[in-house]
């Protein structure tokens, strides 16, 4: 029989397996919630993944249309968002229990046309003479008409030279004075370029993107042998010519009241200090109001916010910008009203609704959908004046902005931030002050659609010219772009009013004379 000792000793040496066991247990159960939580996070980067890659898919390989089936003034909401928290963030129905039209947009063709105002050339076709006789009874067949039908043709660009002759005087009786006729400044002197070539040239490049190496090879078959580096030269002339248009059409646009601002990246080869492969930078502002229709382009080899803070030295109105960061120090130091874009809030909706499983929807869905009613508010007061927009954006748009921000705060907490609808909801978030901002006002613009349809150009010349050789011609870049796109934003046709400030900018010497070659201010053209 065991005595007492040797059952307490048993007793102890049990609860020490006991606690063992426990341990052991402990253990077991916290290297199965490590386990769990490591194959978790793995499928959470999985999915992450999956998804990256079915956004590189989508954009390698996808449409880049951003337009959407759903009516803009055809949404009902019954505020699905509300059981959002009850349902797994992958799963949400956006539009459970909504109404939804569906509109088939079928775009139909323009037929080609002839300007009424073309120079026509009548071409009679007529019958010949052994068939105007009736072969019934062979009277003489009496014209009683005609039938018509017009053809479009086209002469082919030749080239001319204009010869200069500058007439010289001298005295016959004393023969010591001699005078030569002036001829009038030239855009380039002693150049064989005339304004109009200038023109030309400038117009293929900037304005249907057509490189300097494929347009020596257009002179070459027409017999002008002209070298690329010419050219180049030349456009860079140009762009320093027309330098003081730029510099009051900035003037011009700082006093306006509201401004666009957009930057993409150009490649300089030859900048001191700096790889051939490093990025610059093209800045574009942007001036839509009726008094001052105007683009200006900038290069600059930096992204920093020190360039805004120099475009816009004197200006005080308000400024329309995507959600670039350095934008926001110098709006904040100057008092500059900052707006944001949503057409670029509404963009990453669309990115991430595109790689959404087929027939399903969700959150995307729901944002594009509060966003196209947004739009089509716009779209319905869009022919009312300053003073209406404000009364009907207050009562018919703010009332959507507040559905947007409860829906937004409820969908946060339910996305992970690394997805792309997490993405989309997070830039939602930071830039919701400025993109609410513009109901504030019938005059501000709800999108900077302006400035990246400015920059649209240039961005189409980059894949075909894919860089500048110096920061020199990047400049003159800038300058000609900027003239252009002004003269279009004005209705202007570009060759001839280049042609003509190309004609009067090296004789003008005075500010008015420059003024008056400012494209609102522009008359008749050079012939």
């Amino acid at each position: 029989m065991k005595n007492i000792s040797d059952l307490v000793q048993e007793n102890i040496e049990l609860q020490k397996i006991v606690a063992n066991k426990d341990d052991i247990i402990s253990l077991h159960e916290r290297s199965l919630q490590e386990k769990e939580q490591s194959l978790h996070a793995k499928e959470k980067r999985i999915r992450l993944l999956e998804e990256y890659i079915l956004s590189l898919q989508q954009k390698q390989f996808g449409s880049s249309s951003e337009k959407q089936e759903v009516l803009q003034a055809e949404l009902v909401f019954t505020e699905a968002e509300d059981t959002a928290e009850a349902e797994a963030p992958e799963q949400v129905d956006a539009f459970a229990d909504d109404t939804v039209v569906v509109a088939e947009h079928k775009r139909k063709k323009k037929r080609a046309s002839i300007p009424k105002e073309l120079h026509r050339i009548e071409i009679t076709h007529d019958l010949p003479e052994d068939q105007k006789c009736c072969p019934h009874d062979g009277s003489l067949l009496k014209p009683i008409g005609f039938e018509s039908h017009e053809q479009l043709d086209i002469i082919p660009a030749s080239v001319r030279v204009l010869h200069h002759k500058r007439l010289k005087y001298a005295c016959p009786c004393c023969e010591n004075y001699l005078v030569t006729a002036k001829k009038p400044a030239q855009p380039i002197e002693k150049s064989i370029a005339s304004p109009g070539l200038l023109a030309h040239i400038a117009t293929q490049k900037y304005v249907d993107a057509m490189p300097l190496y494929r347009q020596t090879d257009i002179f070459k078959r027409i017999g002008v042998e002209m070298d690329r580096t010419t050219l180049a030269n030349w456009m860079i002339r140009c762009g320093n010519l027309v330098q003081p248009l730029i510099n009051l059409l900035h003037e011009r646009m700082l006093e306006q009241t509201i401004l666009h601002a957009d930057e993409t990246r150009v490649q300089v080869l030859n900048e001191t200090g700096r790889a051939a492969e490093t990025q610059s930078f093209m800045w574009v502002l942007r001036s839509t109001q009726p008094t001052c229709a105007a683009v200006l382009y900038r290069y600059e080899p930096t992204r920093s916010g020190k360039v805004i803070t120099e475009l816009l030295r004197d200006f005080n109105g308000a400024l329309m910008t995507d959600g670039y960061a350095a934008y926001n120090a110098p709006c904040e130091k100057k008092g500059i009203t900052h707006l944001a874009c949503w057409a670029h809030a509404r963009r990453k909706f669309i990115e991430a609704q595109k790689i959404q499983a087929k027939g399903k929807t969700g959150k995307a869905d729901q944002a594009i959908a509060f966003i196209q009613q947004l739009y089509g508010i716009e779209k319905a007061i869009k022919d009312k004046t300053p003073e209406e927009k404000y009364q009907l954006r207050q009562t018919q748009s703010l009332p959507v902005l507040q559905k947007i921000k409860v829906w937004l705060d409820k969908s946060l907490a339910h996305s992970p931030p690394q997805s792309l609808i997490g993405k989309a909801l997070h830039y939602l978030h930071e830039q919701w002050p400025k993109l609410v901002r513009y109901v504030e006002s019938g005059d501000y613009p709800i999108d900077n659609n302006a400035a990246e349809n400015a920059i649209r150009p240039f961005v189409i010349g980059r894949k075909n010219w894919l860089f500048s050789t110096s920061p020199k011609g990047a400049t003159a870049s800038a300058n000609l772009y900027s003239v252009i796109e002004t003269a279009k934003a004005n209705g202007l046709e570009p060759y001839g009013y280049l042609k003509t400030i190309f004609t009067e900018l090296p004789n003008a010497t005075s500010l008015e004379q420059i003024e008056a070659l400012l494209p609102w201010n522009y008359k008749d053209g050079v012939s």
